[in-house]
């Protein structure tokens, strides 16, 4: 049985994958981007393309909009002369994997009724999981929408992710967007982190790469998704082409504060990271791969760096200064992450098994994430939680970390702003409760 028609807009890094993957599959793709050398690549790959995205569409039961940004989105979509939604078929299925705010999800859904397109049934979807994913029909996606149109485009999602990989997110249109949007809570801080610590590992004299295999050997309670990841560039400088540029990190970071300032719930992780890409920006480094932004810490190239170190202190202990900064940002950052996620009324569950296995992950989240769900929701736990460490211990560790810093004369932005909100939960409920219990009774206020 023949598979139906794909018009694909947005063939950039993650965009150029997904489609190429389908053609795999056997489905016929028409693709548009307004970079012409991406349209001949994916011509090269046997795609069809097109100039316009209502060329790109015309005929097709699908459209799979992959664009960078909400703005990007609209003009494809409705805005220019050969828009999208003027030329798809009656009845077909417009995909939104972009990620955007959940409000503009649902300007989507507001804008076909106002154009008396409602026959075109419309899934909220963005993704994650990054290129390699991408090209190998391996995301994570998060879809919402009608139950009619997640029924026709069920077959098409599961053609683009793993078999547990699709999550269907309650609540309709912008849902599936608030569930990625919370899912860059820990990508946006993690991948900030990542550059802090290896940055903070070169100034104190430590060999980036050994430091890169502590944080990733099996069981470290400091690893990350990100710094596994990212952190491997970064040891070679592989900045271009990039495979996420800060500005889309910028632009995620600013979707997460932006709908913290509107639902009033402080997100003082993201904040931080946000301005700090904002920086990053302004430096000329737009358009570079996010692995870059240990250039903020460490400007050198890392692989320059010289096992060597003026610190009294032994190399064992300054490598136990870079994991305990790891921790406790990671630490922050879940409880960050989670609190959001319940107020905006999402599923913490879903999400904590979303986010286990995903870009976001870390070993903090795991480790923690059911206890701070307990917490948040009122109900037990039946996850064995990990040794108990409590608020003046970690406290204590990440004021080493702030000190050493200051000494080799390196900033450390987000672990001053872990400190602040474990400072504050400490000063609310006392230092001697559990660091999960004091930080989420103590600094979020949950009962």
């Amino acid at each position: 049985m023949s598979k139906p028609a794909i018009g694909f807009i947005g063939l950039g890094a993650m965009g150029f994958g997904m489609a190429t993957h389908l053609l795999k599959e056997g489905y016929p793709v028409v693709g548009f981007d307004v970079w012409g050398p991406t349209l001949d690549r994916f011509k090269a790959a046997g795609g069809q393309t097109a100039t316009t995205p209502g060329q790109a569409v015309k005929g097709c039961e699908f459209c799979i909009c992959m664009v960078a940004s909400a703005p990007q989105a609209q003009s494809a979509l409705f805005e220019t002369d050969d828009a999208a939604i003027k030329s798809l078929p009656k009845g077909s299925t417009l995909l939104l994997a972009s990620t955007v705010p959940s409000a503009y999800a649902t300007s989507v859904q507001t804008q076909l009724a106002a154009l008396s397109r409602s026959d075109i049934l419309f899934i909220d979807c963005p993704v994650s999981g990054g290129t390699a994913r991408a090209a190998t029909g391996e995301l994570t996606i998060m879809a919402g929408g009608s139950d009619a149109a997640l029924k026709h485009g069920h077959a098409l999602l599961m053609d683009l992710t793993a078999p547990d990989k699709l999550f269907i997110v309650k609540g309709g249109i912008g849902a599936g967007s608030n569930m990625k949007m919370v899912h860059q809570v820990l990508a946006g801080a993690h991948v900030t982190a990542a550059g802090e610590a290896l940055g903070f590992a070169a100034r104190l004299g430590l060999d980036p790469k050994k430091t890169y295999e502590l944080v990733t050997k099996e069981g470290c309670e400091s690893w990350s998704w990100m710094f596994e990841n990212r952190m491997a560039r970064a040891l070679t400088a592989e900045y271009k082409p990039a495979a996420s540029a800060l500005t889309i990190m910028l632009k995620d970071l600013g979707i997460i504060t932006s709908t913290g300032r509107l639902s009033q719930f402080p997100t003082p992780l993201s904040a931080i990271a946000e301005q700090l890409f904002l920086s990053g920006v302004s430096l000329g480094w737009a358009g570079d791969d996010d692995s870059s932004m240990v250039r903020l810490y460490y400007p050198d190239a890392l692989a320059a760096v010289q096992a060597s170190s003026t610190s009294k202190l032994s190399e064992a202990e300054r490598q136990q200064l870079v994991l305990d900064l790891l921790s406790a940002v990671h630490l922050v950052t879940a409880a960050e992450a989670l609190a959001f996620t319940h107020a905006l009324g999402l599923d913490v569950q879903q999400y904590f098994t979303l986010c286990a296995d995903a870009a976001g992950a870390s070993w903090s989240f795991r480790a923690h994430g059911p206890e701070i769900m307990a917490l948040l929701t009122g109900t037990p736990s039946s996850v064995p939680a990990p040794d108990k460490v409590s608020l003046d211990a970690r406290i204590d560790a990440l004021s080493k970390v702030l000190v050493e810093a200051k000494n080799v004369g390196c900033p450390i932005y987000l672990g001053s702003e872990a400190m602040s909100a474990l400072s504050l939960a400490r000063r609310r409920v006392g230092g001697s409760v559990g660091e999960v219990k004091g930080l989420i009774t103590g600094f979020w206020a949950a009962k």
